[in-house]
């Protein structure tokens, strides 16, 4: 439900804020006061595209806000449309794309209006409204259309020409080979560039050993100089402590020296060995050139590849699997796409009689409805995502209301018959038929071209439409306002030399003041109040006869 829109900026409107609650909304005023601006303001909630050109004049941008809420889930929805530049869409506070801002409003909000009404031009709308009316489940039908596009795919994904398969499994047996061969070991790489650093350097590692140990053992060398101080200070009292501690060094340093004569005794220059851990961290970094940044990533490229050659080479074995899979499923989908096709066909002209009788009560008397189910064809469909796969004749996929709003003319497409606002009633009409629609409702002069008991009978349909959820109309006639649980009239004034629209609900007093405008063009007409008080009164009886 649309709980408030902000508007700032747009056309003739300034600024404007209005609180709506669920029920009836009736937007009424002068023609030119603006209320177009406030449907535009929510075809741009609802993704509609911007046109610069709408900024009030003076102004760098519009801006357009609007409150949703359907149980205890809010959703705020926000456009902002510059003079210059893209527009820009928010979602609850964040940057979104007008896409993004269509979708979230397709489930909160529906717009019927003069130029609005794309969605009873769609075959889809068409199908999924009569499934709809119908009660008629799909989701076998959609889960078998679903299996037969992974068969399809996987049957792509294996390949069917024999000299590209042949070529790629060559490619593959290469790499494969080329992997394996290398017997290549997580953490090998780091083991040999110490071994390599130690071989490279070998001849001045032992040349390093051998002065350290010259300069410890050598006569008068370290482990000498120690033992000599020792001897010199062993036995005197004052140096007890330091005795102690160059005892502790000498042995230090004689174990250093056993371990340095150790290690340089293990070191053996070896060119031979050098060159074959060179050539093998040369191969080793090829493969991760090649394959993976790590071993470990080689490794599991390897594994992809196995999989994808056994694959390939039991390759017929599996197209055989696939296809007599989807020999299967298509012989199921026949079976249920004809189940669905024939439930189609037979509630459509039930749908199609329903439509009728509520066009009749909304001065559409002679109109006549023919819904035309067609099946889809095989590969084709026509139908959106019913047409996507090879589907069998018999689901009744291309569904197309069409309509006559004269006597003895031949219904046609809805788009080429109907004005808007014929669409407009159209859709109320549909909406009156089925159970689902979104919390709120808009419709933009649904009631142009009628007046008197059929103005009456829309705004009770309207009315009837709005229990449980929230229907905002447009209207120039006093006898659909009258049904509103809340009136807003839209008034354009002149500041400062400049056209400025404002919208604010009306109480009751106001209300009598705004329809005796609509019903005579005259606020103060006594008549014209007596009038207003009694259409309220004849509304408000036959919203009471509703709710019974």
């Amino acid at each position: 439900m649309l709980v408030e829109l902000a508007v700032r900026n747009l056309g003739v409107i300034e600024s404007a804020r209005i609180p709506f609650e669920p029920g009836l909304i009736a937007l009424t005023g002068e023609t030119g006061a603006g209320k177009t601006m406030l449907i535009e303001a929510l075809s741009l909630l609802a993704g509609q595209k911007a046109d610069p050109s709408r900024v009030r004049v003076g102004a760098e941008e519009a801006v357009v806000e609007g409150l949703f809420a359907d149980g205890e889930s809010e959703w705020v929805l926000r456009r902002v449309v510059p003079v210059k530049g893209r527009s820009k869409a928010y979602l609850n506070g964040e940057l979104a794309t007008a896409a993004t801002l269509a979708e979230v409003a397709t489930d909160l909000l529906e717009m019927h209006g003069q130029h609005a009404q794309q969605k009873l031009f769609s075959s889809r709308a068409h199908r999924d409204a009569l499934d709809e009316f119908g009660g008629i489940d799909t989701s076998r039908l959609d889960a078998i259309r679903s299996d037969l596009r992974t068969i399809e795919a996987d049957l792509s994904a294996l390949g069917g020409d024999e000299r590209a398969r042949a070529r790629e499994i060559g490619l593959l047996e290469f790499q494969l080979d080329e992997i394996d061969s290398a017997e290549v070991r997580v953490g090998e790489d780091s083991q040999l560039e110490a071994e390599e650093d130690l071989l490279a350097g070998a001849q001045s590692h032992l040349e390093a050993a051998a002065v350290a140990l010259a300069g410890l053992r050598d006569d008068g060398a370290a482990i000498d100089a120690v033992s000599s101080a020792i001897s010199a200070l062993r036995g005197r009292s004052p140096y007890l402590e330091i005795v102690e501690r160059l005892a502790n060094l000498d042995a230090e340093l004689s174990d250093v020296a056993d371990s340095l004569r150790s290690i340089s005794e293990a070191i053996e220059p070896d060119p031979e060995r050098l060159d074959a851990v060179q050539q093998r961290r040369n191969r080793l970094l090829e493969l991760r050139r090649k394959y993976g940044e790590t071993d470990q990533a080689v490794l599991d490229f390897a594994e992809d590849t196995r999989s994808r050659l056994n694959e390939l080479t039991s390759h017929d074995e599996r197209v055989r699997e696939l296809t007599a899979r989807r020999v299967g499923l298509e012989a199921e989908y026949l079976t249920e796409a004809r189940k669905v096709g024939d439930a189609r066909r037979g509630v459509a002209g039930e749908l199609a009689r329903r439509i009728e009788e509520q066009l009749r009560f909304l001065a559409m008397p002679a109109a006549s409805m023919v819904i035309d189910v067609r099946d889809s064809s095989s590969g084709d469909g026509g139908a959106g995502d019913e047409g996507d796969v090879d589907s069998p004749t018999g689901d009744g996929a291309d569904v197309e209301f069409l309509i006559s709003t004269n006597p003895g003319v031949a219904p046609g497409p809805l788009g080429r018959v109907a004005s808007g606002g014929e669409l407009s009633r159209v859709m109320l009409a549909l909406r009156l038929v089925l159970s689902e629609s979104p919390p709120t409702t808009v419709f933009d002069e649904i009631d142009a071209g009628i007046g008197g008991e059929a103005a009456v009978e829309v705004g009770k349909l309207l009315a009837q439409l709005s229990v449980g959820r929230q229907v905002l109309v447009v209207t120039h006639l006093p006898q659909v306002a009258a049904f509103a649980d809340v009136q807003v009239r839209i008034e354009k004034s002149l500041v400062d030399g400049v056209a400025e629209t404002r919208a604010a609900p009306l109480d009751h007093t106001q209300r009598l003041v705004e329809l005796s405008r609509m019903i005579s063009g005259q606020p103060d007409s006594e008549s014209a109040r007596l009038h207003a008080e009694e259409l309220l009164e004849i509304a408000a009886a036959k919203r009471r006869k509703l709710a019974s």
